[in-house]
């Protein structure tokens, strides 16, 4: 699908909705043209259609242009996880030491000496989510 073909489409529904126009002029001059007027109208709506179609034709190769183009995911940097293996759900945060830690990097880093623990408040990123779906978790 290309642009031009929406133009195509928007530009042949603007011609039949301009006939379906005259032909309701001609229908209106004279008092017994009924078969012009229903003709006025599927030229009309057939127009119309048209033009919806072509609008929609744009929209999609605008929309999968852009999302080619375009890596969100790639440039942003994944929040959630463990500050240390950034593989886990985080369930403590070293005040000292400023790190969200899970539980197998907590048995590394425990030091009931230097480092105050507090429950994390970090919420999972849906990375992590997903990870732990497909373990089996």
């Amino acid at each position: 699908m290309s642009s031009k073909l929406g133009n195509w489409l928007i530009a042949m529904g603007a011609v039949f909705v301009t006939v379906a126009l005259v032909c309701i002029a001609a229908a209106s001059a004279k008092a017994d043209r009924s078969s012009v007027l229903a003709l006025a109208g599927s030229l009309f709506s057939t127009g119309a259609m048209m033009i919806s179609g072509g609008l929609y034709v744009k929209a999609r190769f605008f929309t999968t242009q852009n999302s080619s183009t375009e890596n969100t995911d790639a440039t942003r940097r994944v929040r959630g996880g463990c500050d240390l293996c950034a593989g886990d759900t985080p369930v403590i945060h070293c005040k000292v030491h400023q790190l969200h830690l899970c539980p197998a990097c907590l048995a590394q880093h425990y030091d009931f000496r230097s480092c105050a623990y507090v429950p994390s408040t970090r919420k999972p990123s849906t990375r992590v989510r997903t990870m732990a779906k497909g373990r089996g978790a």
